[in-house]
């Protein structure tokens, strides 16, 4: 798992919505997200359930490009 990839998949899907949005609505913490969309980080399994369904894409999609 390419976590730098990971995380500019996160970029582009988030695509112009603020980041603070999608941290809010996924429920995890600004920081956290910022440290995925960097590549800083790997979320645990249900974040990345959160995080697929919140962009309507499968976790593989996401995190197994």
């Amino acid at each position: 798992m390419d976590t730098k990839k990971i995380g500019k998949r996160l970029m582009d899907l988030r695509g112009n919505k603020p980041r603070e949005t999608v941290a809010k609505d996924i429920g995890i913490s600004l920081s956290a997200l910022a440290m995925y969309e960097r590549g800083e980080r790997s979320p645990r399994d249900e974040i990345k359930i959160k995080l697929a369904k919140y962009f309507n894409v499968s976790v593989q999609d996401i995190f197994f490009v």
